[in-house]
């Protein structure tokens, strides 16, 4: 049986750094993993525990193309939720009265699949800011769907299966209508490059690349924006994509082509205007940058890389505009990080410091930058100048996604 006391001696510490990287952590995990188990310990009483875990994710390539078939490039990373649990001795499947959204939604792509599902006493603690565009709700899905794995599926569900049950409650229970990028690099973790052309069974492939051994290190800035009320933006999106592909007789635009686009130009701007084009022109090129993004990667040629994350950025911004929503335009937390972080890291077309985007879903929430070592603790102390103390903050890739850990 776990104890608090083994926790503090060291003797989980190969799997702290191995889930977390950097062993400047260990004691700070060590303490947070110490607290989860007392807490559990105070709710629900000793006994045996379990304990999981499941990361929060940084989206690296392919800005709002999941939901179109398209391609990413994400990786987990060494920000999670944590959970101590122990089974109920009960055959009555979780209760979903008053229960999180989340919860209930994966609970039913469980049985909606064939899978069993049942009832657990669990003290759940995360790390990964809500509302940032880390992806805490994908997080938290997957957390749930491999604690149900492996309590009542004998650990046999794939990370794939948990990833597109936890995109089913993410769409039918909380009502937000995202793609597939998020869970599936929550769930299967490390770096990862999709395709969804089949999206009941995308193709997952698992990157051995480390951007540290290039010099550079991801950092993440939290503009203290918010996704709360930013539903309707993210639907937006969507919806104008889907209506430019119907043109074509398609539910995605996924297959047609900037010449198609151009070719019915005029029809196109009359029936959806001239954002549905612009938003349609991103993807198609942005679908593209992705797998470029990838070979770069593969072939370590950096400094392509980088040209292709500082084109992204550009692309979603002139074209997607997702930086900002139209309902609030006196606050633009995302525009303001990328014009300083531009203005700190120095002239980007020749990649002086490094590179910045748009992370993730957008309107709000943070922005990625890839940034030389050299310049990382001056670029964050600059940028918490604005943001706050802690706004600024260095990611690494983890290696896993939902794990069990004891």
């Amino acid at each position: 049986m776990i104890s608090s006391d083994i926790i503090s001696s060291g003797g989980i510490d190969n799997i702290l750094k191995d889930l977390y990287i950097d062993e400047s952590q260990l004691e700070y995990q060590r303490k947070r993993y110490i607290n989860a188990l007392n807490r559990f310990t105070q709710l629900y009483g000793e006994g045996d525990v379990l304990i999981f875990s499941a990361p929060g994710r940084s989206e690296i390539g392919g800005n709002h193309t999941d939901h179109q078939n398209g391609k990413v490039l994400a990786a987990s990373i060494n920000l999670d939720i944590i959970a101590v649990v122990r089974p109920v001795n009960s055959k009555e499947s979780v209760s979903e009265e008053g229960s999180l959204s989340g919860h209930s939604g994966v609970n039913a792509g469980f049985k909606k699949k064939g899978f069993k599902t049942g009832a657990f006493d669990a003290f759940i603690t995360s790390d990964v800011p809500m509302g940032a565009g880390l992806s805490s709700s994908a997080a938290f899905e997957t957390l749930i769907g491999t604690i149900q794995s492996h309590i009542y599926n004998a650990g046999k569900i794939s990370a794939e299966d948990i990833a597109v049950i936890g995109q089913m409650a993410e769409n039918e229970y909380f009502g937000k209508p995202c793609g597939l990028m998020d869970q599936m690099a929550c769930s299967v973790g490390n770096m990862v490059y999709i395709d969804f052309n089949n999206k009941e069974n995308p193709v997952v492939n698992k990157l051995d690349v480390d951007i540290k051994k290039f010099g550079y290190s991801l950092c993440i800035t939290d503009t203290k924006g918010s996704h709360k009320d930013l539903t309707d933006d993210y639907a937006d999106i969507r919806r104008e994509m889907n209506a430019v592909a119907s043109y074509f007789g398609q539910e995605v635009l996924r297959g047609i082509t900037l010449k198609d686009i151009l070719d019915n130009f005029k029809e196109l701007q009359e029936k959806f205007g001239d954002r549905s084009i612009l938003r349609a022109v991103h993807f198609i090129e942005e679908n593209e940058r992705v797998e470029n993004e990838v070979n770069a990667l593969i072939s370590g040629n950096i400094d392509e890389f980088l040209r292709l994350v500082s084109k992204s950025g550009d692309s979603s911004y002139k074209y997607l505009q997702n930086i900002y929503s139209t309902k609030d335009t006196a606050n633009q937390g995302v525009s303001l990080g990328l014009m300083m972080s531009e203005i700190f890291l120095g002239d980007n077309s020749v990649y002086s410091n490094g590179v910045c985007r748009v992370h993730g879903g957008g309107f709000a929430g943070t922005i990625l930058a890839i940034v030389k070592d050299n310049a990382v603790d001056e670029y964050r102390r600059n940028m918490d100048k604005i943001f706050g103390d802690g706004a600024s903050m260095i990611l690494q890739i983890r290696h896993c996604g939902g794990v069990r850990i004891i």
